[in-house]
C-alpha cells in the first residue's frame, strides 16, 4: 500500500521539462542557418530562422546558455570553413550546428561525392573538439521547376552526409524525409528558402534529433489554392524572372568583404540579460 501511495504521488506531480547537457551553441552555414525567408526585426540581423528557435528553447532551461550564429548568406563549401570554422572552434562550443554544400549543388552542379569528401574533413575537425555536431540532409525539391533535375545529386549528397555522420557521431536532421516540408506553404516566396512556417518546422525537428523537449507546437499551413496548369506556368515564369535569375547573378559575383559579415558573431545570451519572455514560460511542452 505505501509503495502505490507513493507511485501515485509521482504520477501526479507536475512534469518539468528534461534539462540538456549544453551550454553554448554556434551555428554554421550558409543563408538557410542564418534565417533568410524568416524575418523578424527583433532578431539579429532583423532575420529569426530555425537556429535562433533552437538556441531560444534550449537556453530556457539553462539560465547560462550562449548562442553565436556564424551563418552568411551565399557562401560555398569551403568558404564556409574558410570563414567559420576555427572562428567556431576559438569559441569553444559544446553544441555545433553545420549545415553547407547547399549553394555548390544548386549553383555550381558540384558532384556530391566530392562534396561530401571535403565536408567530412571539416565535420572531423568539429567532432574532435568535443562538440556534439549537427548536420542536415537536403530537402526534397522534387516537385519545384529548375532545381528537380538535380534531385539525383541533392539524394546521392545526402546518403554521403548519413555516412559521414555515422562515421563522426554527429546528430542527423534528414530534411528529406521531413515530408512537411514538400507543403508550398514551408518556403518563402522565392522557392530558395524557407518560410517562418518553414523554419519552425526545422527547428522543432532539430529539437526532436537532440531528444530535447520543447515548446514549439506544430503548425498546418492551408492547402494550397488550385492552380491550372496553364496559371502554374506563369507563375513559374514570373518566379524566375524576379527570384531565381537575380539569385543565380549574386551567385556568380564575388562579394567584397565588408559584405560578409556574421549574423552573431559572439557568443550570448539568446534572450539578453532578462527572462525568457512570457510566451517561452507558458503553455505545454512537445515532444
Amino acid at each position: 500500500m505505501k509503495l502505490r501511495k507513493q507511485e501515485k504521488a509521482a504520477t501526479s506531480a507536475p512534469i518539468e521539462p528534461a534539462g540538456h547537457p549544453w551550454r553554448r551553441m554556434v551555428a554554421l552555414g550558409d543563408s538557410f542557418t542564418e534565417g533568410v525567408g524568416d524575418p523578424d526585426p527583433r532578431s539579429e540581423g532583423g532575420l529569426r530562422g530555425w537556429a535562433d528557435r533552437v538556441a531560444e528553447e534550449l537556453s530556457i532551461s539553462q539560465p547560462d546558455f550562449a548562442y553565436a550564429n556564424l551563418a552568411i548568406r551565399g557562401l560555398l563549401l569551403q568558404q564556409i570553413f574558410d570563414r567559420q570554422l576555427e572562428p567556431a572552434l576559438a569559441l569553444k562550443p559544446d553544441l555545433v550546428t553545420l549545415s553547407a554544400g547547399g549553394n555548390d549543388m544548386v549553383f555550381r552542379r558540384t558532384d556530391p561525392d566530392r562534396l561530401a569528401e571535403r565536408i567530412d574533413v571539416g565535420v572531423e575537425r568539429l567532432a574532435r573538439s568535443g562538440a556534439t555536431v549537427v548536420l542536415f540532409a537536403g530537402p526534397d525539391w522534387g516537385a519545384t521547376p529548375v532545381f528537380s533535375q538535380i534531385r539525383g545529386k541533392v539524394a546521392i549528397f545526402n546518403e554521403n552526409l548519413h555516412a559521414v555522420a555515422a562515421r563522426h557521431g554527429a546528430v542527423m536532421v534528414d530534411l528529406w524525409f521531413l515530408r512537411e516540408l514538400t507543403h508550398p506553404g514551408m518556403w518563402d516566396p522565392d522557392r530558395l528558402h524557407f518560410s517562418p512556417l518553414g523554419h519552425h518546422t526545422i527547428a522543432s525537428a532539430v529539437l526532436k534529433e537532440l531528444s530535447v523537449p520543447h515548446s514549439l507546437v506544430p503548425l498546418e499551413p492551408k492547402p494550397p489554392l488550385p492552380r491550372s496548369w496553364r496559371e502554374a506556368r506563369a507563375e513559374d515564369l514570373v518566379w524566375a524572372r524576379e527570384y531565381l535569375f537575380p539569385w543565380v547573378v549574386r551567385q556568380l559575383k564575388h562579394p567584397s568583404e565588408a559584405e560578409l559579415t556574421a549574423k552573431r558573431p559572439e557568443p550570448g545570451p539568446v534572450f539578453g540579460l532578462g527572462s525568457p519572455p512570457a510566451p517561452y514560460l507558458s503553455g505545454g511542452h512537445a515532444a
